[in-house]
């Protein structure tokens, strides 16, 4: 179970054809000062081996995941509180709502995730990332 993830790292993996998603990993990029964070698509490659080794049913599931060198995968609002945790001032104060329980969390953020296509929109393909990002994506 290896992704080719540096020891200091984090993997993202999002939907690759989802504008909101696309709009995220941007909004990420841009605000991870310290380097953290890699990317790649949930239909990527490596996407599928993650999905598959750690047995996510795609029907469930169809949300951010974050999964961490220490083999940690963590998913839906917990994966995106940790993501904001980590993109300092005033971003990281929305990890406040991790004392919020999981279930009340996620219902929100899964009424969101099942209208993003409709609010948002859809690509034809993944996001191809430009040549100054592409050390950022697996």
């Amino acid at each position: 179970m290896t992704y080719n993830l540096p020891e200091n790292k984090q993997l993202i993996l999002f939907d690759g054809v989802c504008n909101l998603c696309n709009s995220s990993v941007q909004y990420v990029i841009k605000h991870d000062k310290h380097n953290r964070f890699m990317f790649t698509a949930l239909q990527s490659e490596v996407g599928q081996q993650i999905i598959k080794d750690f047995n996510i049913e795609t029907s469930k599931i169809d949300s951010i995941l974050l999964y961490s060198s220490s083999k940690n995968l963590t998913h839906k609002s917990t994966a995106a509180l940790k993501i904001a945790s980590q993109l300092g001032f005033p971003r990281n104060l929305m990890s406040i709502f991790l004392i919020i329980p999981a279930f009340i969390r996620n219902w929100v953020y899964d009424y969101i995730a099942k209208n993003r296509y409709k609010w948002y929109g859809k690509r034809e393909a993944c996001m191809i990332p430009t040549p100054e990002l592409k050390n950022k994506f697996i």
